[in-house]
C-alpha cells in the first residue's frame, strides 16, 4: 500500500544533483562532484526546509562529511523559527564502522544513527533499525522529525521508493554525461511498486533555471489521498 505523509511519518524530499544520463558519480566511483552554484543554492534551500537530512552509510564514507547551510539569511531563518542553524544528520547503517577522524564528527550539527546497536561514540542519538522503511520513519517522527531531506546514495534511494516513503523528487539536472553503473536508482531487476510506475504517479512541481547550463526540476508524488503540505 502506498505510504502517505501523516502526522504519523515525516514528509520525505529527494534532493541530488544527477548527469544527463541519470548519473550520480563517473565510472570510476568516488565522492560525486556535480553540482554548481545553482545547485549549491538549492541544495542549501533545502536543507533550511528541512528537520534533517537521510543519509546512507556509503554516501557518508564517500565523503566523510554533509553538507552544511552557509548562507547568512537562511542561517538566520532557522534561528528566527527556533530551530538549530542545520539540520540534523540522520545517518542509516546496517554495521556502523565509522571513522573518528572524519570531518562529519566536527560539523557543528547533530548527528543521529538510525542502526541495529548503538555505537560508543561520535553520534548524539540512536534509533534502532525497524524492519520496514514505514516504522522506521514512524519513529523519526515520534523524535520531532516532521520534513527529511533525503540525500542518497542510490540503493537508500531505492528502498525508501520500494516503500513508496518518497513524496518530492528534487533533481538538479547537470550538463554532463558520464556513463558507468553510478545511476541514482540502482540498475537491477527489482521492479519498482506499480504504483510509482503508473502514469499520473508524479506530477510536475515546477522547474528553475539555475545557469551554467544545470536546470533544477521538481515532481511531487501523487497518491489516492491528499498528502501532508511539506
Amino acid at each position: 500500500m502506498p505510504q502517505r505523509p501523516t502526522s504519523s511519518r515525516p514528509f520525505v524530499r529527494l534532493v541530488l544533483a544527477i548527469s544527463l544520463d541519470g548519473r550520480l558519480a563517473p565510472p570510476d566511483g568516488g565522492a560525486a562532484q556535480l553540482g554548481g552554484e545553482g545547485d549549491r543554492r538549492a541544495l542549501e534551500q533545502a536543507l533550511a526546509w528541512g528537520d534533517a537530512c537521510l543519509i546512507g552509510a556509503g554516501t557518508l564514507r564517500a565523503h566523510q562529511c554533509t553538507c552544511l547551510i552557509r548562507n547568512p539569511q537562511l542561517l538566520e531563518q532557522r534561528r528566527l523559527e527556533g530551530r538549530d542553524e542545520q539540520p540534523a544528520a540522520v545517518v542509516v547503517s546496517r554495521s556502523p564502522d565509522f571513522s573518528s577522524t572524519w570531518r562529519f564528527f566536527d560539523q557543528p550539527l547533530q548527528r543521529w544513527l538510525l542502526a541495529p546497536e548503538p555505537v560508543d561514540q561520535g553520534f548524539d542519538r540512536w534509533l534502532p533499525l525497524a524492519p520496514t522503511w514505514p516504522e522506521r520513519l514512524n519513529a523519526l517522527r515520534a523524535a520531532g522529525l516532521q520534513r527529511l531531506v533525503l540525500l542518497g546514495g542510490a540503493q537508500l534511494v531505492a528502498d525508501l521508493l520500494q516503500a513508496d516513503c518518497v513524496d518530492a523528487l528534487q533533481l538538479t539536472l547537470v550538463p554532463q554525461l558520464l556513463g558507468g553503473r553510478f545511476s541514482w536508482l540502482p540498475c537491477t531487476d527489482a521492479r519498482l511498486p506499480a504504483g510509482l510506475t503508473q502514469p499520473g504517479a508524479w506530477q510536475s512541481d515546477g522547474a528553475e533555471d539555475l545557469g551554467d547550463g544545470e536546470w533544477l526540476v521538481r515532481y511531487k508524488r501523487i497518491r489516492s489521498e491528499t498528502p501532508l503540505p511539506p
